[in-house]
């Protein structure tokens, strides 16, 4: 199941670049970013509230270590499309949505560092062939 909601994200942000490319021409891109958060923020408690678990919101507060960790992702998420805007606003799509997937490397050898995690011996290989390949299209 995993794998069809990873292709899901995929497409997903798919769009974003392309719809974000297009919605960019004539604006500033920090004030778009601020409103496509907006929307996000509206959408998504939308979406909590759906499937019944808006009283579970308080729960994210009341454990301090989570909300920690919640909020850091979300001054990383904020910075990234901050600087994913920005590279979008002055470049090409076919470019930055790669690079963009850097964080994938980046990711993978934070998680071994930090997290423990191992990585097979296939897995290095095709991280490696991201990596390869980011370099390539930032070239192109």
């Amino acid at each position: 199941m995993w794998l069809i909601y990873a292709v899901l994200s995929a497409i997903a942000a798919a769009l974003v670049g392309i719809f974000g490319k297009l919605g960019l021409k004539s604006i500033d891109s920090n004030t778009a970013t601020a409103v496509r958060s907006v929307i996000m923020t509206v959408f998504l408690f939308a979406v909590v509230a759906l499937q019944g678990n808006l009283g579970k919101v308080s729960t994210v507060f009341e454990d301090k270590k989570a909300f920690m960790y919640i909020a850091l992702t979300g001054f990383a998420g904020a910075t990234s499309w901050i600087f994913y805007f920005l590279a979008l606003k002055y470049g090409k799509v076919s470019q930055v949505a790669p690079v963009d997937k850097l964080s994938v490397v980046i990711a993978s050898i934070a998680t071994v560092i930090f997290l423990g995690e191992k990585i097979s011996l296939m897995g290095g290989v095709g991280i490696g062939f991201i990596a390869k390949g980011v370099v390539l299209v930032a070239l192109a």
